[in-house]
């Protein structure tokens, strides 16, 4: 018999670690649980094993089989796997979602360290009492910052009223019509990083791409964040935005961005700030609206080591100097690669500020191309933000302020 994920493994120093190391990188999940079968025909044993399933037949895909999943009485989700902390003692509001999969099932929600080197006394934990998960229940969590420039992790799981059982786990679930559902459980855990970070303006205007967590990360370093889409940019006077973001290949999965290309434009030369994240432009999905006051092509070019050397072009660009001091330290930590779909200058107009190279390739310096356009700033950028923000890389965060902050000339 295999068991599942928060049966299995076991506490052990502030972590959960998985019990059998050979089940790591496996195809496919294992099933909780399997039936041992013997058939005897004419007197000869025939031994096979079987995953216990549930099998229900639907009207119109006839016959389907789901696995049987095992799960704790109470499930513990933070609202947030990551958190960042700009100042010392900073107070951060979060919750936990308890949902409770037995009944009258009781217990208190506690916080461990998942680091011995970072005891959870670094913080201070204003946690609400714990009675009953028989539904959903959201717990609203105070976090008193951290008390040094540091990072910790903090696991929560709930003690089990009556019992030594502790549970930290939360469940996903993949859903696809032409495999069976997956589900998987992983630590209830919450990163708190701390990040030297200064940021300049306030409101941000993001215009809604293929779907990234750009904008809750803007959120946390302090922005006002007005998602737009359609019908925002089309109602919404852009002047009152300090910078505007397009997120991951929004010109490519919006049409209707061409029809704002000239207000758009309007607002830069004025004295807005406008940043396109990165586009894909080939036969599947090419950009067929104009993105830039001048004109550029995105090519497939990539940076896919994500240690690759970054050589910054222009120290002196405000990008590098305000208000965060960006040098090769800022490069350190990055995750799964570099950047991806860099542009191509075909005018002169652009600054190319960083130039990189894969191992063995020669130096590209289409990642990070900036444009004065009137009062304001043009920016693209196939930096992978979108992979680095979330992952809580601090570089990223201060870069990203930086390039907000182009367009406030006063303040260099």
């Amino acid at each position: 018999i295999t068991q599942p994920y928060w049966l299995e493994n076991k506490m052990a120093e502030g972590y959960f670690n998985v019990g059998d190391q050979t089940k790591i990188g496996m195809p496919d999940v294992q099933p909780s649980y399997l039936v041992n079968l013997r058939m005897n025909i004419e007197g000869v044993d025939i031994d096979f094993v079987k995953p216990v399933k549930y099998k229900f037949t639907d009207p119109v895909r006839g016959e389907l089989y789901q696995p049987l999943v095992v799960i704790p009485p109470v499930l513990v989700t933070p609202t947030e796997d990551l958190k960042i902390v700009i100042s010392d003692n900073e107070k951060e509001q979060g919750s936990i979602l308890l949902k409770g999969m037995k009944k009258d099932f009781s217990g208190k929600l506690t916080v461990l360290s998942a680091t011995n080197k970072l005891p959870i006394d670094k913080f201070s934990f204003s946690i609400p009492e714990f009675k009953v998960a028989a539904k959903n229940q959201a717990l609203d969590i105070i976090y008193n910052g951290v008390t040094g420039k540091e990072s910790i992790e903090a696991l929560f799981a709930v003690n089990s009223a009556g019992s030594k059982e502790t549970i930290g786990t939360d469940k996903h679930e993949i859903t696809y019509d032409h495999i069976p559902n997956i589900n998987y459980f992983h630590d209830a855990s919450v990163i708190f990083r701390y990040i030297d970070l200064k940021t300049y303006g306030k409101k941000i205007g993001y215009i809604v791409g293929a779907g990234d967590k750009v904008p809750a990360a803007l959120e946390q370093m302090g922005y006002e964040v007005t998602l737009l889409g359609n019908k925002e940019l089309s109602r919404n006077n852009l002047q009152q935005f300090d910078a505007i973001l397009s997120g991951v290949r929004a010109y490519n999965t919006n049409e209707w961005m061409s029809n704002y290309y000239d207000k758009l434009m309007k607002y830069v030369e004025q004295g807005g700030n406008l940043i396109v994240q990165y586009n894909t432009n080939n036969f599947l999905g090419g950009v067929r609206a104009k993105m830039g006051p001048y004109p550029f092509t995105i090519n497939r070019n990539r940076i896919t080591d994500e240690k690759a050397t970054v050589n910054i072009l222009n120290p002196d660009h405000p990008a590098f100097n305000f208000p965060n001091k960006i040098n090769q330290d800022d490069f350190k930590g990055w995750i799964q690669e570099r950047s991806i779909y860099h542009a191509s200058d075909t005018t002169g107009k652009f600054e190319k500020l960083i130039s990189m190279n894969d191992p063995g390739e020669k130096a590209d310096d289409g990642s990070l191309l900036v444009a004065k356009y009137g009062k304001g700033y043009f920016t693209y950028t196939g930096l992978v933000f979108f992979r680095e923000l979330p992952a809580g890389v601090p570089g990223a965060y201060r870069l990203l302020a930086n390039l907000i902050a182009l367009n406030r000339k006063k303040a260099f």
